[in-house]
């Protein structure tokens, strides 16, 4: 017994789309409804047709009735469907640490932002962004995920649909719209056929919340925890930008644009049910996953926390930093535009200057968001073609650096694609260092936050270089940093955060 406790383990330890799941270990995991292996592999059971998570509280089948797939989409696709009681839709998602294919973690980004909705989307044109052909790249999404890029998609949008069914009290016209449906009719069609019942028969209690005047809609993100929130909101407190960002009482609110609707979306922490709430007030129903899937990148839902903490807690200088803040995560961005701006303004300044430049500049461009339901919240962060359209004089930045930010502007403007997650981390690096002013920091910077690069490390940057230093003051130079950091690969991103939170400790003692 304690060979097989051992085995599982061990197993835990890695992603498991990365192995063959062995049926013994998978079926001693849903016995012991190990919370460790949600996320990482769904049970299908061919006496109900149902597939569930390893934790589901329902009588556990017989061995010889499962199936284990390392996907909810693989179950699905395999002529199973989702459980009632367990809810798959609420289940971690782990897709994008997969860890043995980069190309499938960056295709799954891809399919989250949208990239197989709508008439003119295919495997063909996604496979394009990714650089490779189609067919590896059905085989590539079969071997990691037991499912093709398609069959992916359509389980994104059917477990959306059912979690808005479940939290909101949305019409079924807005859930069809929101979850990507072509109609009406196909929403009613699928779930009759998945649920043996209509999508109205599936609802409960609303999780609707009402703000003054305003409901948003309110939905329960899950993530594997721990989870660091403190650490986390302070981080986003110290760059939240006046007017666009807000901080307080706990809680993260802004404003946003998305396929041209305005809008505001609010996260809050719920340590007991391991999740953040997210409220979403926005008119733009059919944007909503791709809402969804930005949050989860802002607030790195998708990190298996324990296995990059394990990893880099082998340093055994790192290794007191990781036991300091147990669930540190990496803050992403709600648009790659708006993080490449940043990034910039933040060259060699401090955060707080940084931070007062980017208010200057959505003073001068960023639309006005009337909305007296929140106050605080007047502005929009500008477009590339707005950025274009304005006068920089009034940013007080070297002529050289406002010169960086129209290159940047126009050249997101000819490559809608530049901060896809597509290529390895050092061909995000170059692309972004073709551009005009931008030099190995401000890549790595950008490519850490905005392209959600794990490995990403800006090893000039000043607050790492203080974090290492030693108990004299000296530091070393960017490349001593970078031989240094090179056993924290390939979650060198992760090492980054701790030692700026590190300096940041510094700072406040």
């Amino acid at each position: 017994m304690s060979e097989n406790r051992e085995r599982m383990a061990r197993w835990c330890g890695i992603p498991v789309y990365m192995a063959r799941i062995d049926p013994e270990l998978g079926y001693k995991a849903i016995l012991s409804r190990d919370a460790r292996f949600d996320g990482r592999l769904f049970v299908g059971v061919r006496t109900t047709g149902i597939y569930c998570r390893p934790i589901c509280p329902a009588t556990k089948p017989k061995y010889e009735h499962c199936s284990f797939y390392p996907s909810a989409a693989a179950a699905q696709e395999a002529g199973f469907r989702p459980c009632l009681r367990c809810r798959p839709e609420t289940a971690p998602n782990l897709g994008a640490w997969n860890g043995a294919s980069n190309t499938v973690s960056r295709g799954l980004a891809l399919i989250a932002d949208g990239a197989l909705d709508g008439d003119e989307a295919s495997v063909e044109n996604l496979a394009t962004r990714l650089g490779v052909g189609a067919r590896h790249l059905r085989r590539l999404f079969k071997t990691h995920l037991g499912a093709s890029p398609v069959a992916v998609a359509q389980t994104r949008r059917v477990l959306f649909a059912r979690q808005l069914i479940h939290e909101t009290q949305l019409p079924m016209t807005d859930v069809a719209e929101a979850a990507g449906f072509g109609s009406l009719r196909r929403f009613n069609e699928t779930f009759r056929q998945l649920y043996r019942r209509p999508p109205g028969a599936l609802r409960h209690a609303s999780a609707s919340v009402t703000i003054g005047d305003a409901t948003e809609t309110t939905l329960r993100l899950v993530y594997r925890p721990p989870y660091d929130w403190r650490s986390f909101l302070a981080f986003l407190s110290a760059r939240a930008i006046d007017g666009v960002e807000l901080v307080e009482n706990n809680l993260y609110r802004r404003t946003i644009r998305i396929d041209g609707s305005l809008g505001i979306i609010t996260i809050r922490h719920n340590e007991n049910a391991g999740c953040l709430t997210v409220s979403i007030d926005c008119q733009t129903i059919r944007s909503w996953p791709r809402i969804v899937a930005r949050i989860r990148r802002l607030f790195d839902l998708d990190a298996d926390i324990a296995i990059v903490a394990r990893h880099l807690g082998q340093d055994p200088w790192l290794e007191r930093l990781v036991i300091t803040r147990p669930g540190l995560r990496v803050p992403g961005a709600w648009d790659g535009f708006e993080m490449g701006v940043r990034a910039i303004l933040g060259q060699q300044v401090t955060v707080g200057h940084a931070r007062q430049l980017a208010g200057a500049l959505i003073t001068a461009c960023g639309p006005a968001f009337p909305d007296p339901r929140f106050p605080g919240l007047t502005r929009i962060f500008p477009t590339a073609s707005e950025v274009l359209a304005t006068d920089l004089s009034v940013l007080r930045m070297p002529t050289a650096r406002k010169r960086t930010l129209l290159a940047l502007a126009q050249t997101a403007l000819d490559n809608p694609a530049l901060f896809d997650a597509c290529g390895t981390l050092e061909e995000t690096v170059a692309r972004l260092r073709a551009i005009p002013g931008i030099g190995e920091w401000t890549a790595q910077y950008i490519a850490l936050r905005a392209c959600r690069e794990p490995d990403a490390f800006p090893a000039s940057d000043l607050g790492l270089l203080r974090a290492v230093a030693q108990k004299d003051g000296s530091r070393p130079s960017p490349a001593r940093l970078l031989e240094q950091a090179e056993s924290w690969r390939p979650w060198r991103a992760y090492a980054a955060q701790h030692l700026w939170m590190h300096d940041f400790d510094k700072d406040k003692g």
